[in-house]
């Protein structure tokens, strides 16, 4: 997974796929490299935000405690 992105960069990335596929600019030659890239970007996102979320869930007890 590529960790050096950050989620902005994946998530405007992922943005441009769906664009540019709802506006028929992918052929249908790209469309599984484009599918398959968008697929590694959600990943991306995903582990992202869960990973934000652990942060801020450990933070939170801390201050708890």
């Amino acid at each position: 997974m590529e960790n050096e992105m950050t989620y902005t960069a994946a998530f405007d990335e992922l943005q441009q796929i769906v664009s540019d596929m709802e506006d028929g600019e992918i052929t249908v030659d790209d469309l599984a490299v484009k599918v398959k890239r968008a697929a590694e970007l959600i990943k991306i996102c995903k582990h992202k935000l869960t990973s934000t979320e652990e942060d801020v869930n450990a933070i939170l007890k801390e201050l708890e405690g």
